[in-house]
């Protein structure tokens, strides 16, 4: 992380940012709300580095003591809020961490500032406590909270945070920065740009994972032969599935992209926009092979599958029918 100029995309709220300290107009409270990995970290520590720099810009200097304070994690005056438990904010949290502290004034700084990441974590009795610090926040207060769901937030608290909603990046400037920062070849930048769906931090993991091309190649492997095996071997397929039960939205994801690639192909005979340019013998194969109305029951059938296991539905017996419609298909 080394401030707005380092990230990618979300020009809009990085100018919103901007424009608040140029202005002098910093609100007590804000929510950065997008999915997981999707960079509301990195706004907000360039956020508060920027606010806290000795400089006084509208972008951290990065060299002056604070911003590389801020850098390290060990400013005092800008805290991140820890929870004991993994699935809850509790209210003892919000009361020790946030309201036991933003009484004291600033250690070192203008404004001391609390990001709270996972913020859809905080129960009822956290939000309403956190409530009355925002309502009447002292001057020097910035509480910025980091979720995946504003939904969970009570309307209260809504209402007195400006909320900054993270749109998606566009494919372009992701596949480019992967090609010059991570140094990969065009074929896996497309791939890893095609998973990440606009999510930047998503596709630098998937850049820098050495486990990914094993889930994609165990995966095309069994849809390029799951027409041909046997019903007794499905339950082997389900096994070796089982291995990446960690990783199966990557897995289902891989599973779908071909399967879009194949439909892509069937209608246009354009090998040049595939995802998959490296297996267009295969994919051709399968396009020859499969109708329209097949592909499409295949797709639906992974989102059924994605969402019965988000529902926690037996793994083994979501995984065995989503094989069956894929091998009738």
């Amino acid at each position: 992380m080394a401030g707005f100029s380092s990230i990618i995309g979300h020009e809009q709220i990085k100018k919103h940012l901007q424009n608040a300290i140029s202005m002098d107009k910093i609100s007590h409270a804000y929510i950065f709300h997008g999915p997981d990995q999707s960079g509301k970290m990195a706004l907000a520590k360039s956020f508060a580095m920027a606010l806290q720099c000795q400089q006084h810009g509208t972008e951290g200097c990065m060299e002056c003591l604070s911003c590389r304070q801020v850098l390290s994690g060990a400013h005092p005056d800008v805290i991140y809020l820890q929870h004991e438990k993994p699935n809850t904010i509790s209210v003892e949290d919000i009361r020790k961490q946030v309201n036991g502290t933003v009484g004291m004034k600033p250690y070192a700084s203008h404004y001391k500032i609390y990001i709270i990441d996972e913020a859809e974590k905080m129960n009822q009795q956290a939000q309403n406590a956190l409530l009355k610090t925002i309502e009447e926040p002292p001057a020097y207060a910035v509480i910025m909270l980091l979720t995946n769901n504003a939904g969970t937030f009570l309307p209260t608290i809504i209402s007195r945070c400006i909320t900054l909603d993270l749109k998606v990046v566009p494919d372009g400037k992701i596949r480019t920065f992967l090609m010059e920062k991570y140094q990969i070849p065009d074929y896996k930048a497309d791939i890893c740009t095609a998973f990440a769906q606009g999510n930047v931090g998503k596709a630098i993991q998937l850049a820098e994972s050495e486990d990914f091309n094993e889930i994609k190649n165990a995966s095309l492997q069994l849809l390029k032969r799951i027409k041909e095996i046997e019903l007794y071997e499905l339950m082997e397929a389900v096994k070796q599935i089982s291995e990446y039960k960690l990783e199966i939205n990557d897995y289902f994801d891989i599973m779908m992209i071909w399967y879009r690639d194949v439909i892509f192909y069937k209608a246009t005979s354009d090998v040049n926009r595939l995802i998959f340019k490296d297996e267009v013998y295969n994919i051709k194969k399968q396009a020859s092979k499969s109708s329209y109305e097949g592909i499409e029951n295949i797709i639906k059938a992974l989102e059924k599958a994605k969402r019965r296991l988000n529902a926690n539905v037996n793994f083994d017996l979501t995984m065995e029918l989503l094989l069956l419609t894929i091998k009738e298909n």
